[in-house]
């Protein structure tokens, strides 16, 4: 296996199981989206990851076999809780990480400028940190996540506060280091940034993997969902179809808008519906909805949700 995987791995904190038998691969070269509510365990098997917790069981490991700690010296770090010197200019904080990492000054001074050309921040070099905007602060903790040239990197919550064009200029510096080669593992409450940055999600809820795989994979859920819009309320073509198998409805307030799912994914528009939007009359727009990740992840959960509490 050519990247890091994680195989069966549990961990306990007391008596509390925080993780039960996690799976996880994160390929040379792939965007994977880490998705879970406060206290999934995403924190924790990152942790793994690094090498700062053990798992109780389970394997970690580096292209087929077992990690060790000068693996690790090839996995590039971004904590949620952000780890900058307020007061130290931008290029002098990239060399002080660049020296951790066992550079020549001249060396850590070549890589700090390499660096902040490569992030954008070029004629800010002088600047202190704490002057910097929150993007520009992420772009420079990106930038010291970076500096030992790594093979992977491990990024917790990297969008956190940024503003929307600031959160695009992250992304893109993402998707550069994977076009390059680089495993990326990170996590985020964004899921609409997720389905768009990334080539697979892991979902994880109460320390067990919910769902994972391609974004298309998991938007695809074997439905096939339109949308009818009628020009005066619809109570007659709702009982109607109601009527008709394997087909769920709902509608809006306005009781002119329905929405209507039936098994099958890409399917054609059944004629039943066809039929019946006829015969009531007044249609004035009918078109295929998409469903986000978002959405169908969010429904998984709720499902998922009532049934633990059904069997507590």
């Amino acid at each position: 296996m050519n990247g890091l995987q994680l195989t069966g791995v549990s961990r306990s904190f007391g008596g509390r199981q925080v993780l039960h038998g996690l799976d996880l691969t994160i390929r040379r070269g792939e965007i994977v989206g880490f998705i879970g509510g406060n206290g999934a365990g995403k924190t924790t098997t990152m942790r793994l990851i690094l090498g700062l917790l053990d798992p109780d069981s389970g394997d970690v490991r580096w292209d087929g076999e077992a990690i060790t700690a000068e693996h690790r010296r090839s996995i590039g770090y971004m904590p949620e809780e952000r780890g900058l010197y307020p007061q130290m200019p931008v290029r002098e904080q990239i060399v002080h990480f660049a020296l951790l990492e066992g550079n020549s000054i001249q060396r850590a001074r070549s890589i700090a400028d390499e660096l902040i050309a490569s992030i954008g921040l070029d004629g800010r070099e002088g600047t202190l940190v704490q002057d910097l905007s929150l993007g520009n602060q992420q772009r420079v903790q990106l930038a010291a996540s970076l500096v030992g040239d790594p093979a992977f990197l491990v990024l917790d919550e990297p969008f956190s506060g940024l503003d929307p064009v600031a959160v695009d200029t992250m992304a893109e510096l993402i998707r550069k280091q994977a076009a390059r080669g680089v495993g990326v593992l990170f996590s985020s409450h964004q899921l609409e940034l997720v389905e768009r940055l990334c080539d697979t999600v892991c979902v994880l809820d109460r320390g067990r993997v919910m769902a994972s795989g391609s974004v298309v994979d998991l938007r695809d859920d074997g439905m096939s969902r339109w949308r009818f819009l009628f020009s005066r309320p619809a109570d007659a073509f709702v009982a109607e179809v109601s009527l008709i198998r394997d087909a769920s409805v709902a509608v809006d307030a306005d009781r002119a808008s329905v929405r209507i799912e039936v098994d099958g994914s890409g399917r054609d528009i059944p004629t039943e519906l066809l039929v019946a939007a006829q015969r009531h009359g007044g249609l004035r727009s009918m078109e295929a909805v998409h469903t986000s990740l978002g959405d169908l992840l969010s429904e998984r959960f709720i499902r998922s949700n009532e049934s633990a509490g059904g069997r507590r």
